[in-house]
Order: structure tokens, then sequence, then C-alpha cells
């Protein structure tokens, strides 16, 4: 039995604890500084959680960041990293205080940065915060894949793609969190898994804007039954931009076919906060207003990506590369209607 530390209590991590339990690990989960509030409620709801409306294993062990630094000094076999892209930088720091260097970290959450005017996956920032606080050789890999957290909590049949650049290290994380539902495929190419899982928001919310694309006459009734044209048409040119975006930054184009490319994008087009922010995008709303009045509480990657990484890519690419990339961080980043030069 190996212990697991889950770092970050939302739908994701919790999720994540599920099969890793059902592997009969000892597995612990812990939530952020800001959690806490969250925390209670699924110790005194039966182990019931708000956002994911089921139970979590009874094994599981909850605890609220005040206890972090005794779990961690109880020398995990794993530690896995469930925060939000925007919390990055507070748990490497965190995690530092304690880190050997030695314990393996796997990577769930999604995102790219800039740092120093370089795009840099979430590895390679969280590499630059440990060296930064004296280890130099983390040992880093990242889990990816298309997997509403939702489904995997009710054991849905689930794949996801482990990478480090070491496959025996990503096939021996695998054999820990792998069951009957969830099963894991390994890759090399890290930074074509991280580029894809981050940037698959952006496209994501394009093609959630397709019904509101369709046509500028039709009625809404009519664009409701036959949008699908259109959706058919930004999905083959969000692969092709993802193809560029991902070897533009080192990573491999059969990265963008697997799992952690048009298989995340399938399954966030169908049915994420992100397809859903594009879906008022789509019906003319500017970004701030939809946000305001429609999903006040949700976290949108996709936007708080296009804010991280848009005015280096509105300067750095020319628009005929990466139209739809470009039009959707626009209408974000200068709160403006998103349009389409088709």
């Amino acid at each position: 039995m190996k212990k697991i530390l889950v770092i970050g209590a939302g739908a994701m991590g919790s999720a994540f604890t599920i099969p890793c339990a059902d592997n009969k690990n000892n597995v612990v989960l812990i939530g952020t500084h800001l959690e806490d509030v969250m925390i209670d409620k699924i110790i005194k709801n039966n182990y019931l959680h708000p956002s994911l409306q089921c139970k979590l294993p009874r094994s599981l062990k909850i605890q609220k960041f005040e206890n972090f630094s005794k779990e961690f000094k109880k020398k995990p076999d794993l530690i896995v990293i469930a925060v939000s892209s925007k919390g990055i930088d507070w748990v490497g720091n965190e995690i530092s205080k304690y880190y050997s260097g030695e314990i393996p970290i796997l990577l769930i959450t999604k995102g790219l940065a800039v740092v120093k005017n370089q795009f840099v996956t979430l590895p390679e920032k969280l590499i630059k915060i440990f060296k930064k606080n004296g280890f130099n050789k983390p040992n880093i890999s990242a889990v990816k894949g298309p997997c509403l957290a939702v489904g995997l909590a009710n054991k849905m049949r689930t794949s996801a793609v482990l990478a480090n650049t070491n496959i025996s290290m990503a096939k021996s994380l695998g054999k820990l969190i792998a069951t009957s539902y969830y099963s894991t495929e390994f890759s090399k190419d890290i930074i074509g898994v991280e580029v894809c899982a981050a940037i698959k928001n952006i496209y994501s919310m394009i093609i959630g804007a397709s019904k509101g694309l369709s046509s500028p006459s039709a009625s809404s009734e009519i664009k409701n039954r036959h949008y699908f044209n259109t959706a058919a048409s930004l999905i083959h040119r969000s692969i092709s931009e993802m193809v560029y975006f991902t070897n533009f930054l080192k990573g491999k184009e059969e990265t963008v076919y697997g799992l952690a490319g048009l298989g995340d994008l399938y399954v966030s087009a169908i049915g994420g906060r992100n397809s859903r922010m594009g879906n008022y995008l789509g019906e003319g709303y500017r970004y701030e207003k939809a946000k305001n009045e429609f999903m006040p509480n949700d976290t949108v990657e996709g936007a708080d990506l296009a804010f991280e990484l848009g005015p280096k890519i509105l300067k750095d690419f020319k628009k005929k590369k990466i139209p739809l990339m470009i039009s959707l961080i626009s209408a974000i980043c200068k709160n403006k209607k998103l349009e389409i030069n088709w």
C-alpha cells in the first residue's frame, strides 16, 4: 500500500482520489488554504462532495491545509497537485518548505504560463520554483486527458495519458492509479501533452460558440437544430491550429491527435465550463458581461489562459497562422464581441 497525498479539494482533485483509493492506496486529500469551508462541508455531510454531488471513499483521509506539514513529514510515495493554474506558484513554494527532491510529483493542473517573456508549461514553471528553492532535479510527471471530474467520480470508463521524459517513471505511476475504469497510456512528450491540455480550453470555447456563429440571419430555433456544420468547421480548424501551436512550443504533432489533444478537446467542447462560456460569446455577449451575469462563481480555464498568454500571443503571432485562437483571445482580453473571419 502506497501513501498518496493529493493537494486541492476541488472537483478534479477530489475525483482523482477515488481511483487512487480503489487501487488500495492510503490516500490523503488536503485542501488548499482557501478550501477550509469546503473541507468542513465534506466531512460534515458524510463525505458528500458539494461540487461532485457524490460521496468520496470512506477510506480517504481529508484534511485542512493547516495539517499539510504533518502529512508531508510522513513521507508520501506520491504528491498529486490539483490546484488551479493560478495556484502553481503558491503550491510550489509550499511544497518546497518540506520537499527533498526525491518524492515523485504528479501534476493534474492544466495551463501554460509566460515567464520572462517565454512560454513555459506548468511542469517547467514548477521546476523553476523548486530550483529557486534549492532542488535541482524534481521528479515531475503530468496526467492529462478527456476526464470530466463528475464522470470520474461516478466511475465512468475514463482514459488518461501519463507523461514523463522517463517513460519508466510514467509507467510506475500508472500502476498506482489505474483501475478497471481508469486506464492510462504513456508518453515521453510532456511538453506536447501539457500544451494540448492547456490550449484545448481555448478551442473548446470557440467550438462552444458554434451555435451563435452558425448564421447571422437564421432564427434561434433553426440554429439550435442545424449548427453542426459550423461546429465541424471549427473543430477541423481548431485541430490544425493546435498542431501548429504545439509544434511551435516543441511538442509532437501526434500528441495533438491523442488523449491530451483531440480527446480532451472533445469532452471539453460537449460538456464543460469553457464550452458554456463559448456559447455566451457566440450569442454576442462580451466576456465581462457573460462572466459577471451567468458564470460569476465559475473558473473558466480558457479565459484565464487567454489573459495569461494573450499579450504575448497577440504580439508574436500572425493572425493567419492561428486565426481562431487570436480571435478568441482578442474578444476576451479586449472585452469585445467574438468575430470569426470565415
